[in-house]
């Protein structure tokens, strides 16, 4: 039960359904000017957080000044009547440990921020004033404009905003459906300025007409009490104006005859196929409860035995499917299903298609089955009462978004509870997905040059042709005899929820069990009370990365592991128990989270199909040409992924280029990894944490149970390591007082962004350097994207942020631009680091003493759940550095720290020219900025990277062996 408020001045009592296990009070209040605000009371929250949920997208955008909306979301965050200074918000929410971003959509706008819980207060007012009295000045106005442009630049070459925006154009013109969305420097300076159109002008109308107070919803999170929370809000909110304007709606469906029955074939830009299958329906919004949607996209997208998409896996053409409502509005709908096809899928499209609408006619045929609905209803309910608790800034996001679509009942669950079953309203989407209304999308770069279209926004090469509903009939008929059927009873759905009686007490985690063979850390469950629970295996293996081969064949023995477990572990991530079989650099992870209860049948099942591994040649192929597939997109990541590439490349000791594995992968066969498998497991040491809900002798239990499998019994499939090969994680030392420069044109010659990655390395894991290294990058984290994204506009990609490397702490800037080359990003970068110097120098004691304070607050934030904590822990066990109670000694340094220390340690590392400074920029230049490659005299220019990697020395690993001795 929370209380809801009316009106300021009357309450009433509204009953807002949340989770059982859920502690935090909530109330809705309506202020004077028809602001409708959801309050979040949390007494034991470390940040509070704010949403402000704005009835009005990118639907909106006046005819030929397409992205105005989104262009709009970027102007709130400059300046306002009340705080002029340009970019003070965001500066604000930097240095008192907060995020803030903002999103645009169809329909709505969100603003959203988080920050330290004593500086909420003024972090309110200042996001209060986006929405009272915002300064949208004429200068800001031109710089942001080359924001959103270079923004658009960045998704120019990427596959999922050409496709999407492909599906708008194939529509009718007339609905807003069909809009180029984000905006570029064409829509919104060149041709408005040719019309005579200001786009200040605007931009101007466009606030005033459409952010009206009753078009929005705001939550308020915070560690105050509702009534304190109240009063705060009506304060600060209700100068917001209200024009009463009516919620907007765009009625009627983007698609008419003409865009439905067509196949669409396409040119991606990533090698690859890909099948999207879409079929307009009536929005799922509308019968939330009844779950129409979910209920058909648990059964289209199964993976399970009998699914289709078991099918066409058995058949090598697919190598993953996914189905579901997507793009939908109150008004209008798509079921989506989205094929990734292998070459053989790719061939045999028409049958996948045909094998498609067969499963949908056996779901019409079978009629919608309670007990599946059941099932599903209960899994639902289960998950929602023992979801995790999510940071602050995410919560508030989901329920503002909520606000506007659901009864006040519904705010906290969304659409998540599908309780009543009503057949007939599932049958009645079911019976949309025919082929009389089908859009089909096929992607595939062997369409390269067979096309005819191209769409006007992204340049995506297509065409179009009609498709019948017989020529459908004719490939369900032609479609191979499979016995697709429907799923059976879930067997993971746990049945005890019970909450283990935790003997020992205990905050850190704690060493219960070491061997030759493996070492146990052990954290219970003290603080969330859920059912659930985290267990990490790490297997290192020597040989399992040793060269590109090695490191090839594992990854390759891993996906087939997860490949082969696909339908019986699909059940169990249905019931809340997710699983991962990943790739290491030093061999490969098993990670079990969810719900306790079966967890240890899931682990036993994975740990004995790694044991008795067999190499399916059919399945070795199709793997194989999926990996080989994703070695050839390498060269389409971003240019500033590509930097991040090539920096790791040339830090972390035996590390492999990508194009020695492509080479590798080629001439590679399923005897090769026959031979080779029994080599990666035939040394191992395994690093084990077990967290949650999990008594102490279950956890050695399963340890042991694993240490069994694979060292004991008459034909052990591993060894204990010898002492030598303990060493792990080395990380090259660079030379003190050199600035190392490494310059690499991109490997997409198509892309006009070339990246800058600036990397200062520091030292390696000491809490006195960590945290001046700490508190450096956050005073220069916002003026750093002032200066250098809001002032410069060098690119919409723009950051500063620490690095970590197994121990070896550092801070890099990261900047991608189509405007300037990498040459002259770096010369920015310097000046930008001498005009920090001054801002350091000269900072005020109080100013100093504030941004201290934040980074103590921050350092204390509780976790929100068992993942977040275990991932922290888990840092420390693999890093080697076994900190567990790093946060209480990083405090107690920062206490102590001077800011005469501080500037010290800026002058010795980081500013430019400091005598102990260690610098790497790595350079990805576009071909457009070719003519700025030439070699920087006063730089150390890196030619080769492995020469480099064998001339420096390397920092001692914090893995020196089962002793955890330091080298």
């Amino acid at each position: 039960m929370a209380v809801g408020k009316e009106t300021p001045e009357e309450a009433v009592v509204v009953e807002i359904f949340k989770p059982r296990n859920d502690t935090r009070t909530y109330r809705r209040i309506i202020l004077p000017n028809s602001l409708q605000v959801l309050l979040i009371s949390d007494p034991d929250t470390d940040k509070c957080a704010a949403s402000m949920n704005v009835g009005v997208g990118s639907f909106s955008d006046p005819e030929g000044l397409e992205g105005l909306a989104h262009f709009l979301e970027h102007m709130l965050f400059y300046a306002s009547e009340k705080y002029p200074l340009e970019d003070s918000y965001s500066t604000y929410i930097s240095e008192h440990g907060g995020r803030t971003n903002a999103y645009t959509s169809s329909e709505h706008t969100n603003y959203y921020f988080d920050v330290n819980a004593d500086c909420f207060e003024e972090a309110l007012d200042r996001f209060a004033q986006f929405f009272i009295k915002p300064l949208m000045s004429a200068d800001a106005t031109t710089r942001e404009i080359k924001a959103v442009d270079s923004e658009n630049q960045k998704n120019l070459l990427a596959d999922a905003w050409r496709i999407n925006q492909l599906q708008k154009h194939l529509s009718a013109e007339g609905h807003p459906y069909h809009k180029f969305s984000t905006g570029n420097w064409d829509t919104l300076e060149v041709k408005p300025k040719a019309r005579g159109v200001d786009t200040r002008d605007e931009l101007l109308k466009f606030y005033k007409e459409n952010y009206s107070a009753n078009l929005m919803n705001l939550v308020v999170y915070s560690k105050e009490n509702l009534d304190k929370i109240e009063s705060s809000v009506l304060s600060k909110f209700q100068e917001i104006r209200n024009i009463n304007r009516d919620h907007l709606r765009f009625p009627g469906q983007p698609c008419s005859s003409e865009h439905l029955q067509v196949i669409v074939k396409t040119v991606p830009i990533k090698t690859g196929h890909k099948l999207r299958i879409t079929w307009p329906v009536t929005p799922g919004i509308h019968h939330y409860m009844e779950g129409p949607s979910r209920y058909l996209g648990h059964l289209i997208g199964h993976e399970g035995e009998g699914s289709l998409f078991y099918i066409l896996k058995k058949l090598g053409w697919a190598n993953s499917l996914s189905a579901g409502e997507s793009d939908w509005t109150m008004d209008f709908s798509f079921f989506k299903v989205v094929i990734d096809l292998s070459d053989a899928g790719h061939a045999n499209v028409k049958h996948i298609i045909g094998l498609l609408f067969k499963y949908i006619l056996l779901l019409q045929q079978s009629g919608v089955c309670k007990w599946i609905f059941d099932e599903l209803s209960a899994i639902c309910e289960m998950t929602f009462h023992y979801q995790d608790k999510i940071p602050p800034i995410d919560y508030v996001v989901k329920c503002s978004s909520n606000m506007q679509l659901y009864p006040l009942k519904d705010w906290l669950v969304g659409s998540s509870l599908p309780s009543n079953f009503a057949p007939g309203i599932i049958q009645s989407m079911l019976n949309e997905l025919t082929p009389n209304s089908v859009r089909i999308f096929w992607e595939s770069t062997n369409f390269e040059g067979h096309t005819d279209l191209t769409e006007p926004w992204y340049g995506t090469a297509y065409s179009v042709e009609k498709i019948s509903s017989s020529i459908i009939q004719e490939w369900m008929d032609k479609a191979p005899e499979e016995h697709l059927h429907l799923p059976s009873p879930n067997v993971f759905i746990p049945t005890d929820l019970s909450i283990k009686n935790v003997q020992v007490k205990v905050n850190l985690p704690v060493m219960l069990r070491k061997s030759l063979y493996s070492r146990l850390w052990y954290k219970p469950d003290t603080t969330f009370s859920t059912p659930k629970a985290y267990v990490k295996l790490d297997f290192y293996c020597p040989f399992g990365g040793n060269s590109p081969e090695a490191n090839v064949l594992t990854d390759i023995s891993i996906r087939l592991l997860m490949d082969y477990l696909n339908e019986y572990t699909y059940d169990a991530q249905v019931a809340g128990l997710y699983y991962a079989i990943s790739h290491t650099d030093n061999g490969f992870q098993v990670t079990l989270t969810g719900y306790s209860h079966k967890l240890r049948i899931l682990l036993e099942t994975v740990i004995k199909k790694i044991t008795t591994f067999e190499v399916k040649p059919d399945r070795f192929y199709v793997i194989k040409e999926l990996v080989t597939k994703q070695y050839e997109n390498f060269r389409f990541q971003q240019p500033y992924q590509q930097a991040m590439y090539y920096c790791s490349l040339l830090l972390k000791d035996q590390s492999w280029p990508w194009n020695d594995e492509l080479e590798v992968l080629s001439v590679l066969e399923p005897e090769d990894l026959l031979k080779f498998y029994p080599q990666i497991l035939s040394r191992t040491f395994i690093e084990c944490y077990a967290a949650g809900n999990i008594e102490s002798n279950e956890a050695e239990l399963m340890i042991q149970h694993v240490e069994n499998e694979f060292f004991k019994g008459s034909n052990p499939v591993s060894q204990a390591l010898f002492p030598s090969q303990h060493l792990a994680n080395r990380i090259v030392n660079l030379k003190k007082g050199v600035n190392y420069c490494y310059t690499k044109e991109g490997l997409n010659r198509s892309d006009d962004n070339s990246a800058l990655l600036h990397y200062i390395q520091v030292h390696q894991d000491d809490f006195k350097l960590n945290i001046k290294l700490q508190l450096v990058a956050l005073i220069a984290k916002q003026p750093a994207f002032h200066q250098l994204r809001s002032v410069e506009q060098l690119g919409y990609i723009t950051v500063l942020m620490q690095r970590n490397d197994s121990g070896i702490r550092g801070v890099q800037f990261i900047i991608q631009s189509t405007v300037k080359g990498p040459k002259h990003i770096e010369s920015r970068v310097q000046a930008f680091l001498q005009m920090f110097e001054s801002k350091l120098y000269d900072m005020p004691d109080d100013e100093y003493k504030s941004n201290v304070n934040a980074l103590i607050e921050m350092k204390l934030e509780k976790h929100k759940n068992l993942r977040e904590e275990s991932g922290y822990f888990w840092r420390e066990i693999q890093d080697g550095t076994l900190k567990f109670d790093r946060k209480e000694y990083e405090v107690a340094a920062l206490k102590q720290l001077t800011k005469a220390e501080l500037i010290q340690f800026f002058d010795e590392y980081i500013k430019a020219g400091a005598p102990l400074k260690k610098a790497l920029s790595v350079q990805v230049y576009a071909h457009a900025h070719s003519t700025e490659n030439t070699p920087d005299c006063n730089m150390v220019n890196i030619e080769d990277v492995f020469s480099f990697r064998r001339s420096r020395p390397l920092y001692g690993s914090f893995k020196g062996g089962i002793g955890h001795v330091k080298l």
